[in-house]
């Protein structure tokens, strides 16, 4: 029996042990990043379009916090995946862009478990 991936119904492939860490960490920091991206992006809607400004005082700090972290962790799977230096820098300017870490994310995840390099 082939072990499959139940969303996708293509046969499951698993991270290398070495990668299968830093790849749990990335993915967990990429979507926090992305939430956070978004309700600061929010809460600059909020500010700017119907002058309040309850949301900024920690939407900010939020997403800065995370995305510190997110590019510890994003250079961690670079560097132990052997990424290029281009396929790097792109993943680490997804955590700018709202809706962009979550496609980043995905993609970051297929690849890692493939074997293939970014």
């Amino acid at each position: 029996m082939v072990d499959t991936d139940e969303r996708e119904g293509a046969p499951a492939t698993k991270a290398t042990p070495v990668l299968r860490g830093p790849l749990l960490r990335y993915r967990a920091l990429a979507y926090a990043t992305g939430v956070a991206l978004l309700l600061l992006t929010a809460a600059f809607i909020l500010k700017y379009g119907f002058d309040s400004v309850g949301m900024m005082s920690w939407a900010g700090v939020t997403h800065g916090v995370f995305y510190m972290v997110y590019l510890v962790f994003a250079v961690d799977l670079a560097l132990k995946a052997r990424w290029s230096i281009k396929g790097t820098i792109l993943v680490l300017l997804a955590g700018t862009i709202p809706f962009l870490s979550f496609v980043a994310e995905r993609a970051v995840t297929h690849r890692v478990r493939a074997g293939r390099k970014l």
